[in-house]
């Protein structure tokens, strides 16, 4: 069972997870990086370039899934360090701290909220986001092109390639791809056709849309679409 809610954190998402025992679950690419709890032990979900199968784990975990770019700053290390990875908070902050947070957590009566409590923490000691960061993320989830987005920032494509590598773990075409699938499922999901869907996430046609979802989802749409996250 999978619910969220909104985080105090600005642009931030609090979630819980039970699996239910009836296959693997398929966490897919969202341009984003997590702050998890699960038995015990604070970790962080690196950005994804494809699909992460959570076959054979066991009991609820909580998490904080970060606005894209933001969470380099409140850990310390660039997020291309951490794509395709999950890796314990302690591997990237000293010690000391991470036992007070995790303690936190694990004493709350709501490791969702004590997981919340710790993300704060940890934003509190960190500078403010990149306001340059939001508009490349607005920019490529409108479906901007790389260059013309590139352009209007004013810092070449180059430049906006080592800065998405560092803030959002790839570089902005992937991070278009994933954002452009992010948007067809949101559609799909809500019951559009996906001829329809394809056309208007910015796709070429449904072809296009199929090869994307098998590419960066690991299944086909339909067995997708008829996942539960």
């Amino acid at each position: 069972m999978y619910a969220e809610r909104a985080c105090r954190l600005p642009g931030a998402v609090v979630w819980t997870s039970t699996p239910t025992g009836d296959g693997p679950g398929r966490v897919l690419p969202d341009g984003c990086m997590d702050l998890l709890w699960h038995d015990g032990r604070l970790l962080v979900a690196g950005p994804d370039t494809r699909a992460y199968v959570t076959e054979g784990v066991q009991g609820p975990w909580a998490g904080v899934r970060l606005f894209p770019g933001t969470a380099p700053a409140l850990l310390g290390v660039p997020a291309h360090a951490l794509r395709d990875r999950r890796v314990g908070l302690a591997d990237l902050r000293p010690a000391a701290e991470v036992r007070r947070l995790t303690a936190r957590v694990n004493a709350a009566a709501d490791p969702a909220r004590g997981l919340e409590e710790a993300a704060l923490a940890l934003a509190a000691g960190a500078g403010p986001p990149d306001p340059l960061l939001r508009r490349v993320v607005a920019a490529l989830d409108a479906g901007r092109p790389v260059a013309a987005t590139a352009d209007a920032l004013g810092i070449g494509a180059r430049l906006l390639h080592r800065r998405s590598l560092a803030a959002f773990g790839y570089g902005p075409k992937t991070l278009a791809r994933v954002l452009r699938l992010q948007r067809a499922l949101a559609l799909a999901r809500a019951g559009t056709p996906l001829a329809e869907t394809a056309a208007r996430a910015g796709y070429a046609d449904q072809a296009h849309l199929a090869r994307d979802v098998r590419e960066l989802a690991g299944v086909t749409a339909g067995e997708l679409l008829g996942r539960r996250r």
